[in-house]
């Protein structure tokens, strides 16, 4: 469910693996392309032999609905399914803005079936191309999809922290377009390197606050993704930081852009959860100033810097 980028390299690469595979996309023109052009506007070089529809009806008999779709309309597009799936796996990273909630959490509410999720370092243009990768993956069956995933360039590892590997992935957005500001400010290396240090411990640190295992946030859901995030080409939240930066307006910039911005809309449900729960976000809130307050961002590296002194590792608790 989702023909992006990602959706459609992660259909693909099923079908090489001799999975049968239905990719669905929602909107009919996007259809009849990719089923006559064999190609997706999304990701180029790609040969795409999956059979494509909009049809929701073509889905009841799926074993694993796998959903690569925004975070924001997972739950719209769910509660139209014909039919509950055997279970669910999810690709996608983001909290929903209204409720505060993660994925697992929406499949819960609207389907109650069996849920995993697949994090990890996976731009789709480098799968694509069958570069080496690896992500994790946790939850049920975790262990008989890593065997019916994992591929020659596609290696799946797992563990058991569902709630941290949606937190990492989720976050990890929000950091990165902060990591793209500091790109549009000029590249400061060692400003880079402290912004992802501290990144990955503020996530760590809230997804602890709910009860997700520390581990997860120094393996491939966690650093790993956050390294590839904050300094790919190919990364659209660190993109959308430097064009910031370089004195775009955020908001026009998501308007226009074709792609789905998730860390823009992940920081308003954090920032949400932040006043709810009192957990420290320092890094988060000025990502939310910027965007939504029309903050300088210069401004904002001054108050990061100025806040007041602590220990490094102060706290794993909010």
């Amino acid at each position: 469910m989702g023909a992006g980028s990602w959706g459609t390299v992660f259909a693909q690469m099923l079908k090489d693996n001799g999975k049968e595979v239905i990719l669905w996309a929602r909107r009919r023109e996007l259809v009849e392309y990719v089923n006559t052009q064999h190609r997706s506007p999304y990701i180029n070089d790609l040969e795409v032999t999956v059979t494509v529809t909009n049809d929701l009806e073509e889905l009841k008999n799926t074993d694993v609905l796998v959903i690569a779709i925004p975070c924001q309309h997972i739950r719209e597009h769910l509660v139209r399914l014909p039919k509950r799936p055997f279970m669910v796996l999810n690709l996608s990273k983001g909290i929903e803005v209204g409720t505060g909630k993660r994925v697992s959490e929406i499949v819960k509410e609207v389907l109650g079936c069996p849920y995993a999720v697949l994090s990890g370092p996976s731009h789709a243009e480098e799968v694509a191309m069958k570069l080496p990768t690896a992500v994790t993956i946790a939850g049920d069956y975790a262990r008989d999809l890593q065997s019916e995933i994992s591929c020659e360039y596609f290696r799946v590892y797992t563990l058991e922290d569902v709630v941290g590997v949606e937190i990492a992935g989720a976050l990890k957005n929000v950091i990165a377009i902060a990591a793209g500001i500091l790109d549009g400010l000029g590249g400061w290396d060692n400003a880079k390197a402290a912004l992802e240090t501290r990144g990955i411990y503020e996530i760590a640190r809230f997804g602890v606050k709910f009860g997700a295992d520390f581990k997860t946030f120094m393996g491939l859901a966690g650093i790993g993704d956050l390294m590839v995030t904050c300094n790919s080409k190919h990364s659209r939240n660190r993109w959308f930081g430097e064009m910031i930066a370089k004195g775009h307006n955020p908001q026009e910039l998501l308007k226009s852009t074709k792609y789905v911005v998730e860390g823009a809309f992940t920081v308003l449900a954090v920032m949400k959860i932040v006043k709810e729960q009192g957990v420290e976000m320092p890094i988060s809130e000025e990502v939310y100033r910027i965007v939504y307050e029309g903050k300088h961002p210069l401004q904002s590296v001054k108050d990061l810097l100025k806040r007041d002194l602590k220990r490094e590792f102060w706290d794993l608790k909010g």
